[in-house]
């Protein structure tokens, strides 16, 4: 099973070690495409690799269509992340978000109000780790 795993990168890299225990989750369960999104410096990594902003958006949409899930922890607001989640209700993938409600802004309605995206509301990637689970084996192909 292949995981899109998308999680906020200049919107603010406050969360990357929780990205980093859920990739972790994730992987147990299948290959994680995006198991980047967990390290410290993913930024200054794709600067040394020289791509642009064009490489980027190409090879996360290339990711994503290959996806068989997609799980996005939404917590720290991220326009990319947003936009990730409307391709893949778009092409119809299986959409899990994790959001930590104690955060100190709100979860978008555009993401809590969609019926095609499941939200789940947790406290550390352990409390999570068994729905999360569940999510992909639901959904192996």
């Amino acid at each position: 099973m292949d995981v899109f795993f998308s999680g906020s990168i200049r919107g603010g890299r406050s969360d990357v070690d929780v990205y980093a225990e859920l990739i972790e989750i994730l992987d147990d369960e299948g290959t994680v495409l995006t198991d980047h999104i967990g390290m410290e410096n993913v930024e200054e990594r794709e600067r040394e690799a020289g791509l642009s902003d064009s490489d980027i958006y190409e090879q996360d949409v290339e990711w994503l269509r290959a996806a068989d899930v997609v799980v996005a922890e939404v917590t720290t607001p991220s326009l990319g992340v947003g936009y990730e989640l409307g391709r893949a209700v778009a092409w119809d993938k299986p959409v899990r978000c994790l959001y930590r409600p104690d955060a100190d802004q709100d979860l978008s309605a555009m993401v809590r109000g969609n019926d095609a995206i499941e939200v789940l509301e947790y406290h550390d990637p352990a409390g999570v780790e068994s729905q999360l689970r569940a999510f992909l084996r639901r959904h192996r192909s």
